[in-house]
């Protein structure tokens, strides 16, 4: 893995092969990982996934050479039902824990945490949300953790003491250019269209932090395709469940391709977080439709210090109809990848980052406190 702070991690590589053990709750928590997974696994540490079922999870881990441990989701959206589900993936996070006996147990879920005090297994929590977004989190996770790992753009509230803070996003630690080129000719074939492409994105809304929260439903999904249909392809991909008459616009190639499809894409419409950064990060011109917009650091950053995308509430939902017409007609993506150079620029490799800080835990914790600017950018993505 080169690039940026990759001496870094020559220089504390140690001799001793170790176990990491990495919690994944959600698709973006396998991408945000699987980079640094390769090259641990490489270098031959043992790299276990426990992974719980959520949307496309599953279908992304075929194939992984890696020891996987597979939890069925619980289905259950009360408070009450929420604490059961927390109880439930607890005692069965002790169980795998016990029998693989991790060095290092990493994810984005505060069983980690507990069941790491609990044995005494050190534990690092990704974080890219601001504290008071996910309360429950913030509250019941970071103080059990041993570190937290977020994003400079990151508010971490009253837990900065636990939370070391690096320039990226999660999303570079897959589609930074170092560790991501788009393949044309396989988008071709997926999209099977000779004009441009559009994906929405309908997200389920489901976690605990989502309640009361609301974003794109069925009839707001007709009315952008309404607009998007006379110009090219629609793709959406959807958490939920569709209405019959949008079911064949639902993607139909292996989700572990949608990272492709979207760089390729004209533009991206949605209510997910994380595709929206997503979009970003790449170029795309993206919009953001739900009630975060204007809560969460890293989004703002992209949005409002990058020009990156843009984000809607859903107050205003004429806005948005009119926004996405203007995408049609602007010449947006010539200046969005101007822009993402500059973003890409201020950031790190982020993937390179997080294997140097995983493999010589804990010694990386003071060292990157000492020497911060080590890992500030010395090999620029070329203007082009």
């Amino acid at each position: 893995m080169d690039g940026v702070g990759s001496g870094r991690i020559d220089q504390f590589k140690g001799e001793m092969k170790k176990t990491f053990l990495f919690y994944l709750g959600h698709p973006a928590h396998w991408h945000n990982v699987k980079i640094v997974c390769e090259g641990l696994h490489e270098k031959g540490h043992r790299v276990v996934l426990v992974a719980r079922e959520k949307d496309v999870l599953f279908k992304l881990l075929e194939g992984v050479p890696y020891d996987i441990e597979m939890l069925p989701a619980r289905k259950r959206s009360s408070k009450l039902g929420t604490v059961i589900n927390v109880l439930g993936r607890e005692k069965q996070m002790l169980k795998i824990a016990k029998r693989y006996k991790p060095e290092l147990m990493i994810g984005t879920d505060i069983v980690i945490a507990h069941v790491g005090k609990l044995l005494g297994i050190p534990s690092i929590i990704l974080n890219e949300d601001d504290a008071v977004a996910v309360p429950l989190f913030a509250k019941y996770g970071f103080p059990y953790c041993t570190v937290a790992l977020a994003p400079k753009s990151t508010d971490v509230g009253t837990f900065a003491e636990k939370h070391i803070q690096y320039p990226g996003y999660h999303e570079l630690a897959y589609l930074h250019p170092k560790h991501f080129e788009v393949d044309d000719e396989l988008v071709r074939e997926l999209i099977s269209s000779k004009g441009p492409h559009f994906i929405i994105r309908a997200a389920s809304l489901t976690a605990h932090h989502d309640h009361g929260r609301t974003g794109i439903d069925d009839e707001l999904v007709k009315k952008i395709i309404e607009i998007l249909s006379p110009h090219g392809k629609v793709i959406i991909t959807a958490e939920r469940e569709l209405g019959p008459e949008l079911e064949p616009y639902r993607m139909s190639f292996h989700p572990k391709h949608m990272h492709h499809v979207l760089a390729k894409a004209s533009i991206y419409i949605g209510d997910s977080q994380t595709m929206t950064a997503e979009a970003a990060v790449l170029g795309v011109p993206s919009i953001r439709f739900n009630d975060f917009v204007g809560e969460l650091g890293y989004l703002e950053e992209l949005e409002h210090r990058f020009g990156l995308t843009k984000g809607i509430r859903t107050d205003q939902q004429q806005l948005l109809l009119d926004t996405i017409a203007h995408f049609l007609t602007a010449e947006h993506r010539k200046d969005l990848q101007q822009k993402r150079r500059i973003m890409l620029n201020e950031m790190i490799d982020v993937a390179a980052f997080f294997e140097w800080f995983f493999v010589n835990f804990p010694n990386s914790m003071d060292e990157y406190r000492r020497n911060e600017q080590l890992w500030i950018n010395a090999d620029p993505v070329e203007q082009g």
